[in-house]
């Protein structure tokens, strides 16, 4: 095992690094910015850096500096959290040539997977479903007639792409060359990387995730799903595991799906393959694969009993899948929404500034992952998410109540927070029978007319 580890992170998920390493009884050691020097993972860590300012292009985003900061503190591993660099491969690269384990997969698999044409080949090559779409297309009018072979309505993606940018669906050819050079240039802008390719598009989906794990003692399994569908512009807003969609026998073809792939690769660590699942219900397909934790990882703990982030430092420290996490199995369910500083009846604008008054709930089953507390300052630099509240539940109608009861309970002054937002869609009939799709946001925001 490791006996310190660099966490290149900031946020909960700093904090749940560095909570991870304690109760393993290895050292751990933050980076923060200027702006985070209050944040809570600096202050319970064993060792803090100072790593630049604010801005994340001039700390989190600079592997030099993340590399000074293991090199003088003793470090062993470099444990990258999800956002920033942990699906960089340039960094995983120099964390190896720098003798620094990067927890993660090796840095072959995450330029393999995080290149989604690439991903999606590979995919169809080990027998995962993938939706009709083309090679990467760099002239628009070649990727015209390629629509047309697919058939519209499709979705122009960028191959580098991620967070929803450099998409673009498409409903007919006379929008379809503004759009592939509008996906380009954000893709561009964003990524460095124009390419882009085209998929049939899905109507009305779910989008619903694998958590997959590998070892580097053969042992692939999958740890269930999460339902992700709940998003607004490719963000998502709140998941729940298991998945009201999904049957048994869905579950098991996705499921095997999923460890066939990374069986094929040989993948280690944790990761997530998503796929869209399509109005039927029966048909399923693979879309990416995130070679990281994702956020919303704690609903997974929560129904499998088990603890991801200390599972992919022992993984990474050269030990196999732990007994009780590669034959754990599900236990009711569990939703997580999560709570941005921003206003959803203004267009759901940021809201940096500082916390007044933080009031978390607590009771039998729920979970509060952040690292914010009163007088606490949000920083106008990066994501707004300030925390992640978890219900668990032996039912889906228990979690509901519970998730509905904790967001009346957490009280947050001095900014404002997507909790009325998410209220609302707890109490939606929709959502109560487990009635939507990737749309359903979006729609909603329409016919209550919120924002405007």
């Amino acid at each position: 095992m490791f006996k310190r580890v660099l966490v290149a992170n900031r946020g909960e998920i700093a904090l749940r690094i560095v909570r991870a390493c304690r109760e393993l009884g290895v050292q751990s050691i933050a980076v923060y910015s200027e702006a985070d020097v209050d944040s809570m993972h600096v202050q319970l860590a064993d060792e803090a850096v100072c790593i630049g300012p604010g801005p994340s292009k001039k700390s989190y985003l600079m592997p030099d500096r993340l590399i000074a900061a293991a090199e003088i503190t003793g470090a062993e591993a470099i444990h990258p959290g999800y956002g920033f660099l942990s699906e960089n491969a340039r960094f995983a690269r120099i964390c190896e040539a720098s003798g620094f384990k990067f927890i993660g997969p090796s840095a072959e698999i995450i330029s393999m997977m995080g290149d989604k044409a690439t991903a999606r080949a590979t995919a169809l090559a080990n027998g995962v479903p993938v939706t009709p779409g083309s090679e990467i297309l760099k002239d628009p009018d070649e990727a015209l007639a390629e629509a047309r072979k697919i058939g519209f309505p499709v979705m122009i993606k960028a191959t580098a792409g991620g967070g929803g940018r450099g998409m673009r669906p498409c409903f007919s050819e006379s929008d379809f060359i503004n759009l592939f050079h509008a996906a380009s240039s954000e893709a561009m802008a964003a990524f460095g990387n124009g390419d882009c390719y085209l998929e049939k598009l899905v109507l009305n989906p779910r989008h619903i995730e694998f958590q997959v794990f590998g070892d580097s003692h053969g042992n692939f399994i999958h740890l269930w799903e999460r339902d992700c569908s709940m998003q607004r512009r490719n963000q998502k807003i709140i998941e729940e595991c298991p998945s009201p969609l999904l049957t048994p026998d869905l579950r098991a073809r996705m499921g095997e799906a999923s460890v066939n792939l990374i069986r094929a690769i040989n993948y280690q660590n944790a990761g997530t393959i998503e796929y869209l699942v399509d109005d039927t219900g029966e048909n399923f397909y693979f879309m990416e694969m995130n070679t990281r934790i994702q956020v919303e990882h704690p609903i997974t703990e929560e129904v499998m009993g088990c603890e991801l982030i200390k599972e992919q430092i022992r993984v990474a420290a050269g030990e196999a899948l732990s007994h009780h996490v590669y034959k754990s199995s599900p236990r009711g369910t569990a939703i997580e929404c999560r709570i941005n500083a921003e206003d959803p009846y203004n267009n759901f604008a940021p809201s940096p500034g500082t916390i007044d008054l933080w009031y978390a709930p607590g009771g039998k089953g729920v979970r509060v992952d952040t690292h914010v507390y009163s007088g606490y300052t949000v920083p106008p630099h990066y994501d707004s998410m300030i925390a992640k509240l978890i219900v668990t539940g032996s039912t889906r109608e228990i979690a509901i109540a519970r998730m509905r009861r904790a967001l009346g309970e957490f009280m947050i002054r001095g900014i404002k927070t997507t909790i009325p937002f998410q209220q609302e869609i707890i109490d939606h009939p929709d959502f109560i029978a487990g009635k939507y799709d990737i749309g359903w946001v979006s729609r909603f925001i329409e016919e209550r007319g919120i924002g405007k």
